[in-house]
């Protein structure tokens, strides 16, 4: 991975501590599809390299098992973990000032486009590392 996806997936990560701030999700919402669409992972790493940015306390098992398949991204999972630290923060307070019926429709929007996405999406091209 070179500087720029490397950037982009901190910018990933604090867009997914916004969403676990802000719905209560990031992981499987933002960080799998991201990692998968734009940044070209196959899903095996994306969801290796997710845990690793969750990895303590609760993905620490899964963390080995695909990091002994070869299936971890450990910079990139480091980066996004910073990130959700502090976006974190951020979609906390952001979620707080709005309105509980507009919070769940944004979140359902979130939810459609994501599933869109995934039908509608051929994989991105491997990126080399």
């Amino acid at each position: 991975m070179n500087v720029w996806q490397y950037i982009l997936v901190g910018v990933v990560g604090v867009a997914s501590g916004m969403l676990s701030g802000l719905f209560g999700v990031g992981g499987g919402i933002l960080i799998i599809p991201s990692l998968v669409l734009i940044l070209g992972f196959n899903q095996h790493e994306a969801q290796g390299t997710s845990l690793v940015a969750l990895l303590l306390p609760v993905g620490i098992l899964g963390v080995i098992r695909y990091w002994k398949a070869g299936n971890v991204n450990w910079i990139a999972g480091l980066i996004i973990a910073a990130g959700l630290f502090v976006g974190a923060y951020f979609g906390a307070g952001w979620a707080n000032k709005i309105n509980e019926i507009w919070l769940k429709r944004a979140f359902g929007i979130l939810l459609i486009l994501a599933g869109i996405r995934f039908i509608l999406t051929k994989a991105a091209p491997a990126i080399s590392q």
